[in-house]
């Protein structure tokens, strides 16, 4: 985990999903205190790869409107669509994270 990859990171949010950088930047200042206050960077590296993964989602238009389609089930569905809904969630992350070669959450 470098400075390189947070700015990586940034100038690819802010081609594919601008709207997405203010969540970016405070979630990077919130992790940046935490390694700070813990003298560990596990919080950047999570961070890292956490939006990592969001911008691997976002760089494929049928991937992420699939994972909006089940974020939405998830929130109006019913008990067992939400449960159907968090499976195919789980599984878009996973193959987002195996894609990157990010061990999975």
């Amino acid at each position: 985990m470098s400075s390189a990859d947070v700015g990586a990171l940034r100038q690819a949010l802010n081609r594919i999903a601008p709207a997405a950088l203010p969540a970016f930047t405070r979630e990077l200042d919130q992790a940046a205190d935490q390694s700070r206050q813990g003298s560990d960077l596990a919080p950047l590296r999570r961070f890292v790869a956490q939006w990592s993964v969001y911008v691997h989602i976002q760089r494929r238009p049928h991937l992420a409107a699939e994972l909006r389609h089940w974020e939405d089930t998830a929130a109006t569905g019913g008990a067992s669509q939400a449960r159907r809904a968090a499976r195919e969630i789980g599984r878009i992350l996973d193959e987002a994270h195996a894609a990157l070669s990010i061990p999975p959450r």
